[in-house]
């Protein structure tokens, strides 16, 4: 840092004390420049002598800050120049006035290098730095190269701000480097000649103009002899070519022209899914797979049905090994979405209406993320019943773009994905900060908290947030979903007879009323338990406080409150259809949906359900009989006796197992203790046997070896002998 600040004084103190030559004279002296056919001057440089009068000369001043050498600031440098061109030679709309008096909107340059102190003061750390100026306030700050949309985003709500409703409403920018903008490239091209390929074969051009050219002749000719000598003046021939301010762009290429499942090699997968930006829908099979060859008929279908829509393809994995390695390919068939080099897993069931659906919202999703207002999100919330809202600003870099486009993939099938920077979303979700990014389930939003630049960039971090949010309020249980609804929650369950159209709406209805209620209850409560903790954490430090101790004071400050609820399970709310599933909720639950719409609460993780409450009457899909059984089984322990899923025998199998899984060093710790319980028993076993038989030495005697008696008959027989 001492270096730097070195090498930019000597270099301000060089700039500033040495005569001038005449190539800082030929510098000073700098050239027009044209854009659009109009002359615009040199971009104004900022220097010590001018800087305090032309920081506040106009209300508006964007400021390039940067150094010579660079190489950000000389990528950047025709970026800035062409976005100073595009405006200085544009005009409002409906008034032919000059840009920069009737909006008091400038641009200007400073060099860091030349001007260290000048940069120093606008706090600029890094080059480029681009400052908007606001009557010589900091309005707006730019780090690094931005792209020229960008930019124009800020210079856009400053002209709104100065002259409401004098901008138009769709802005089509230049490319850095061009000298005349979209719109001026297509008035000129209606008197030029246009490619072949865009605006037809110049022959058939040139025919028609000649063509009206003679009719206007002979037209005149007639009029002229009519009136008996009189002039009629003739009228210029035009051609429409489309519209003037849209650039022609080539079409792309028609997806899946024939109806046909595409047969892909390592080669071809290539060139035409990973190296191309077209989306594309591949099985990957083995001819001798039975659950292939029974879905092969609907993958017929679906690409008939996907004619003209979306690009469907095949791989044998038995010919083109090392395609399937590469890709991860685990088992047959496997089905995957590409886009631009991105994969998605196809994880739905394998009909042909399933294929269907899931293709159709992959060709929505697949074209980018679309920007919305409010009158759209809210025709949209009518037909969705997910929707991730993505809240940006002029300020947003194209970082945090990109990272937004890799998010659509995952949400296939799932929920849907928008944009928006419309003011009436900001109030009506309260958003302050930028970027941000909300889910609306049913019109109920749920915020990511995190807010850092690096979190919202970060791919897992989000998609591990969606995936645990993307499910509807009440969404439909089926094989594709169960596991994320029922594993490590308690699910309220709904069977329902979907063919009753009434009775299922009404159900749905109750259910979705108790789910809010019950979502409701649970923010009050987090809000009160996160509120007790504050609470006792201020009151150590008042005691801490009152005693003098600053050592207790310290650690009181230190406190973290922890609310995290990973040890509290979440309680959801799903339905299933009881016709469809009859066999599995009677064999399961005990459960006959003949017997009409009911409910269970679930838990999956125990292996345990309730299906009655505390009067002891089956649970209904009503409101009151949901949240008051709810209510009892959620606490620990539950005030309701649970029924099993599983036999006796099966569940204490599965307790062991659960035990195991849930506390492994505890249980291994009891392992050993009776491991080492029982090798000792075993040993003192053994023990015990050797010490107990034992062998007569041989050589002694009956008579020898006969114990004397307790009377002393030994003795006797000895005094006989004697």
């Amino acid at each position: 840092m001492r270096l730097r600040n070195l090498f930019l004084l000597g270099a301000a103190a060089l700039a500033t004390a040495s005569p001038p030559s005449a190539e800082a004279e030929e510098d000073i002296t700098r050239e027009n420049t044209y854009f659009n056919g109009k002359k615009v001057p040199p971009i104004l440089e900022l220097t010590p002598a001018n800087y305090k009068e032309e920081i506040k000369k106009s209300k508006f001043l964007m400021v390039k800050h940067f150094s010579p050498w660079c190489g950000h600031c000389q990528e950047f440098l025709p970026t800035f120049q062409t976005l100073y061109e595009y405006y200085y030679t544009s005009k409002p709309v409906g008034k032919d006035a000059d840009f920069t008096e009737f909006y008091d909107f400038r641009f200007a340059e400073l060099n860091c290098v030349a001007y260290a102190d000048l940069c120093t003061e606008n706090k600029v750390a890094a080059w480029p730095t681009t400052i908007l100026f606001e009557d010589g306030e900091p309005l707006v700050t730019f780090r690094g190269v931005k792209h020229i949309s960008v930019l124009s985003g800020a210079v856009e709500d400053a002209l709104e701000k100065a002259k409401p409703n004098t901008r138009p409403k769709n802005l089509e920018l230049p490319e850095p480097g061009d000298k005349t903008s979209p719109d001026a490239k297509a008035d000129t091209d209606k008197t030029e000649k246009v490619d072949t390929k865009e605006k037809g074969t110049e022959k058939e051009l040139v025919k028609e103009t000649e063509k009206a050219k003679e009719t206007e002749t002979s037209t005149a000719a007639s009029a002229d002899a009519s009136s008996e000598g009189e002039a009629t003046p003739k009228k210029p021939y035009t051609v429409n070519y489309n519209t003037p301010a849209q650039k022609v762009t080539p079409k792309p290429a028609n997806p899946n022209p024939k109806g046909l499942s595409v047969p892909l090699t390592w080669e071809s997968f290539q060139s035409m899914v990973t190296l191309t930006q077209e989306p594309w829908f591949v099985k990957f099979y083995a001819p001798w797979c039975h659950h292939c060859q029974a879905m092969a008929p609907n993958w017929e279908q679906l690409a008939k049905e996907m004619k003209g829509k979306l690009n469907i393809g095949e791989v044998n994995c038995d010919r083109d090994t090392r395609l399937c390695k590469d890709l991860r390919v685990r088992g047959y068939p496997s089905i995957m979405f590409f886009k631009g080099g991105e994969k998605v897993e196809y994880e739905g069931l394998r009909g042909l209406g399933d294929f269907v659906q899931y293709a159709e919202k992959a060709i929505d999703l697949s074209s980018g993320v679309p920007d919305v207002d409010f009158d759209s999100f809210k025709a949209l919330e009518e037909k969705e019943e997910v929707i991730f809202l993505y809240f940006y600003d002029h300020a947003t870099t194209s970082e945090d773009f990109l990272s937004l486009e890799r998010y659509p993939l995952s949400l296939i099938g799932k929920a849907k994905l928008v944009k928006t920077r419309d003011p009436k979303l900001y109030d009506r979700y309260k958003i302050t900060t930028w970027p941000r990014l909300i889910v609306s389930r049913e019109g109920r939003p749920t915020y990511y908290t995190p807010l850092a630049p690096r979190e919202m960039r970060d791919t897992r971090m989000v998609l591990n947030w969606m995936k645990s949010v993307w499910l509807p309020l009440v969404p439909e249980l089926t094989p594709s979903n169960a596991r994320d609804i029922m594993d490590g929650k308690i699910v309220v369950l709904g069977i329902l007879n979907r063919e009753n159209e009434d009775s299922f709406r009404g159900a749905i209805r109750e259910m979705k009323s108790a789910a809010n209620e019950w979502m409701d209850k649970q923010i009050q409560l987090f809000q009160i338990h996160r509120q007790d903790l504050r609470d006792a954490k201020q009151l150590r430090i008042e005691e801490a406080e009152d005693r003098g101790d600053q050592r207790a004071l310290r650690n009181a400050k230190n406190i973290r409150i922890n609310m995290d609820r990973s040890d509290m399970k979440e309680a959801t709310f799903a339905w299933v259809d009881g016709n469809f599933w009859q066999r599995w909720i009677r064999t399961t639950y005990g459960i006959d949906a003949k017997d009409g719409d009911r409910v269970i609460i679930n838990d999956e993780d125990k292996r345990r359900y309730w299906d009655q409450t505390s009067t002891g009457n089956p649970i209904v899909p009503s409101r009151t009989s949901i949240l008051e059984t709810l209510n009892k089984v959620t606490v620990n322990p539950p005030k309701l006796k649970p029924k099993l899923t599983i036999g006796v025998i099966e569940k204490m199998f599965f307790d062991v197992k659960m035990t195991f899984k849930e506390h492994p060093y505890l249980s291994m710790g009891c392992i050993l203790g009776i491991a080492f319980g029982l090798f000792q028993w075993l040993m003192g076993r053994t023990t015990r046997r050797a010490r107990g038989h034992f062998k007569l030495e041989e050589g002694v005697g009956m008579k020898e070896s006969k114990p004397s008696t307790l009377f002393g008959g030994s003795s006797n027989t000895a005094t006989k002998a004697d």
